[in-house]
């Protein structure tokens, strides 16, 4: 992956920015994402924050090499940490799991206020960034699922407005779960991630019920989800 050839997961995180978008890419790496970014749109700007000293100077080298110094800044620190309150319309945290996105958004929630949107791609457990976005005012207006080298990635989008919006009361734990948007659209690699969770959960309740103390609650509970992902895949 370089630059000019971004992976296909974060080449549609990238699908996501606005023309002229000023954000954040927290968990930056090699900061491909915001010089791909500023190379194809001019009117971008681009803060990359980084955690890790390696990663901060391939970063910092990456960005030098394409002369985008002046429009993109590469900072060393911890989460929305690098940021000014009100510094950016945009965030983009990408490749991490879900608690820990939840929880980067969570300890820098005083930076957000003028934050219009946040892309988020989470490697596991999208569900906690669901709810994060869903309990402080962010709508989930779109969400895809894709599939690269063997790899299954949810990819989140949220707006600034009514987080109700993409819900139905009746059914917002499993929501939560598969996402509203992704039940709704279907496809090949969501039945395949489906079907992968269905057989786990089958598994697990066949152990569960063989355990000389039967937890009847997580039985009750495996036999909710297993019926969700059943729904999802007619």
């Amino acid at each position: 992956m370089n630059v000019h050839q971004l992976s296909k997961r974060l080449a549609n995180v990238a699908e996501y920015l606005p023309k002229g978008s000023l954000f954040a890419d927290i968990g930056s790496d090699h900061a491909y994402l915001p010089c791909y970014v500023c190379l194809n749109d001019p009117s971008a700007q681009a803060i990359a924050g980084e955690v890790n000293q390696g990663p901060y100077t391939s970063a910092w080298k990456e960005v030098k090499d394409h002369g985008l110094e002046g429009r993109i800044d590469v900072r060393l620190g911890n989460g929305l940490q690098v940021l000014k309150s009100n510094e950016v319309c945009q965030i983009v945290i990408a490749g991490m799991g879900g608690p820990l996105i939840r929880d980067i958004l969570e300890n820098g929630k005083e930076k957000l206020s003028e934050t219009e949107r946040i892309i988020a791609q989470p490697n596991i457990d999208a569900r906690s960034v669901r709810k994060w976005f869903f309990q402080n005012g962010y709508d989930l207006t779109d969400e895809i699922i894709l599939e690269e080298n063997g790899h299954i990635y949810e990819i989140l989008v949220g707006d600034k407005g009514k987080p109700d919006a993409s819900y139905d009361s009746l059914n917002m734990e499993k929501q939560f779960w598969l996402g509203p948007h992704l039940l709704k659209k279907g496809g090949r690699v969501f039945d395949a991630k489906c079907k992968a969770e269905l057989e786990k959960k089958e598994y697990v309740l066949s152990q569960v019920k063989q355990a000389s103390v039967v937890n009847e609650e997580k039985v009750v509970q495996l036999q909710v989800e297993i019926n969700w992902l059943k729904e999802a895949l007619k």
